[in-house]
């Protein structure tokens, strides 16, 4: 079983910034893709950035350039540095790591963190 723990969210004000953080913790687990999504109220989950473990990354294009994923493979953990927030930006943020654990494929969600970007 794969555990993801995230910090970082919080209240800021538009233009200010944040950095998320997420790790991950169990035994016998390979990652194989980390990634961010975000989800408001009366809507979908949608992607935010994602990496590979062969350091593909990818953004949404309403962030591209403002938020930036990163992965620190020996601490299991994957940040979300975001710069420039908008009040478009308020959400809660959850993480995603994908791989296998004990040879059996996995996907799994991190407990969510709330981001709040105030005018």
């Amino acid at each position: 079983q794969v555990t993801l723990v995230e910090s970082g969210g919080g209240l800021v004000q538009a233009g200010g910034s944040l950095r998320l953080s997420c790790t991950a913790s169990g035994s016998n687990f390979m990652i194989h893709s980390m990634g961010w999504y975000r989800q408001t109220p009366g809507k979908r989950r949608e992607p935010v950035a994602t990496i590979t473990n062969g350091g593909t990354i990818n953004y949404a294009p309403s962030v591209k350039g403002r938020f930036t994923i990163s992965r620190d493979n020996d601490k299991n953990t994957v940040y979300l540095q975001m710069n420039n927030l908008t009040p478009e930006d308020t959400a809660v943020y959850y993480c995603n790591f994908i791989g296998r654990v004990e040879g059996a494929p996995y996907n799994t969600w991190g407990q969510g963190t709330q981001v709040t970007v105030s005018p």
